[in-house]
């Protein structure tokens, strides 16, 4: 049998890193922070935010309101708070179709 690698993920993600995942600012994720009791990152002794895989799922239904939706941080809030179910499914359908548009992109310049 071959020898297969396993991805690995890791627990915990740096802010810069979550920023670069959902392509903002640092200083954007720490007002997010404040205003969504639900993202709780955890702090290092150096006082490093530390974002669990559960921080940064909230995140990206925070970003999909806010950037992709247009909601204001309190509509946003509303929102998770009544329908977090149908804006999770919503923020999957979308993310599945931008994946399958860059794949037709891509497919269409190497034709």
């Amino acid at each position: 049998m071959p020898y297969r690698e396993k991805e690995i993920i890791k627990q915990y993600y740096t802010i810069s890193e979550v920023a670069e995942m959902l392509d903002v600012n640092a200083s954007t994720l720490r007002f997010w922070e404040k205003e969504f009791d639900q993202i709780k990152p955890k702090k290092n002794s150096r006082g490093s935010r530390l974002f669990s895989l559960k921080d940064i799922e909230y995140l990206k239904l925070v970003h999909y309101l806010v950037k992709e939706r247009g909601f204001t941080l309190e509509g946003a809030s509303k929102q998770l708070k009544n329908n977090k179910e149908q804006a999770k499914q919503e923020a999957e359908i979308v993310d599945k179709l931008q994946t399958i548009k860059a794949f037709l992109l891509e497919l269409k310049d190497q034709l």
